[in-house]
């Protein structure tokens, strides 16, 4: 690879990865394993046909899909094997931290205990830290189609894993399903000392943005793409320094954008928006964290210091103590002075 190119500089540049589902990296060749472990039937026959149904038109497709692949994780060790696998792939690709969402309420509705879902992913991220040099952080995610009610239970029993849960999110469907849904839960989560984060403005409004930043109280907005439709909403994103977790593949997969030319990332960087590249579900979109810095680079022409800046706002944006998050900034930049020219 030459190593003044483009892909030699994103492969190379040390960063963070803020927006992850574990969930969506399930890959189809360790889910028909898991599947045929735990003798349990997928309604393709092949690697290759479920691969060929990764087509959707829109976030609801991509989740009737998502949530049948979660149906073959049940044991401890599933949900291991799962993380491990992600942790393997990224430090591959020099993320050095990473914070991964995960589902329980998926779990949950088939009998999957909450403490089966989280032992396996915190054991695989302990390993990750000794083995791997990775350092991460756990963010319990509440499924926003689903009740209140729904969404408190999984919050208690959230509590008895406080010390391995840093924070807070919502995802899922978000048309017809405000953040304001969900404002008594995450009261109650910041109540517990967690931090708050939530998908708003992805395929919802402005609005959403606007309700996730006062009603939930968050530390970051996942997605926030619609967030440019609002000129008040970027004055006020970029006064209170709020990141936003950008997954380009995903946009595009998801069909939020039609084409990556179209994507809103290098007009966030130009208005101050402290914006981050992510994978979101990188088995379903086609790509991990180098190939979603790749993909938008090539297609919005970004320079290596435009680059070098994403990697810096994603450790920056982090839930990582202050002085980590400098140490990690300094690597990039130290990166970024070697490889420039």
């Amino acid at each position: 690879m030459d190593q003044n190119s483009i892909e030699y500089f994103i492969t190379g540049i040390p960063k963070a990865e803020l927006h992850l589902h574990i969930e969506g990296t399930f890959e189809p060749e360790l889910m028909f394993e898991i599947a045929n472990r735990n003798k349990l039937t997928i309604k393709y026959q092949s690697v290759d046909e479920l691969k060929a149904a990764y087509q959707f038109n829109n976030l609801q497709e991509f989740l009737d899909i998502y949530y049948s692949g979660a149906d073959v994780l049940i044991e401890e060790q599933d949900f291991y094997d799962l993380t491990w696998a992600y942790l393997l792939k990224i430090h591959a690709q020099n993320v050095l931290h990473t914070e991964l969402f995960f589902d329980p309420q998926t779990h949950s509705s088939r009998d999957v205990a909450f403490s089966k879902v989280i032992s396996g992913i915190h054991r695989a991220l302990e390993d990750g830290r000794e083995k791997l040099g990775i350092s991460s952080r756990l963010i319990l995610s509440i499924l926003r189609h689903l009740s209140e009610k729904s969404a408190f239970e999984a919050l208690q029993e959230a509590l008895e894993f406080k010390e391995w849960i840093t924070a807070v999110g919502l995802d899922s469907s978000e048309k017809g399903h405000p953040p304001s849904k969900f404002e008594r839960v995450f009261a109650q989560a910041r109540k517990e000392d967690f931090l708050t984060v939530a998908h708003a403005g992805e395929e919802g409004p402005p609005e959403y943005v606007w309700e996730a930043l006062n009603l939930l109280q968050v530390s970051r907005i996942d997605h926030g793409n619609r967030s440019l439709e609002d000129p008040g909403l970027v004055v006020e994103l970029v006064k209170r320094r709020m990141p936003l977790t950008v997954c380009p593949l995903s946009n595009l997969k998801l069909k939020v954008i039609q084409d990556m030319t179209n994507h809103p990332l290098a007009r966030m960087l130009e208005k101050g928006m402290i914006a981050t590249v992510n994978s979101d579900d990188p088995a379903y979109f086609g790509g991990y964290m180098n190939e979603n810095y790749l993909a938008v680079a090539k297609a919005l022409n970004l320079s290596k210091e435009q680059i070098a800046q994403l990697a810096k706002n994603s450790f920056e944006a982090s839930f990582l103590g202050e002085k980590e998050k400098q140490e990690m900034v300094e690597k990039v930049e130290r990166f970024y002075q070697e490889h420039k020219n």
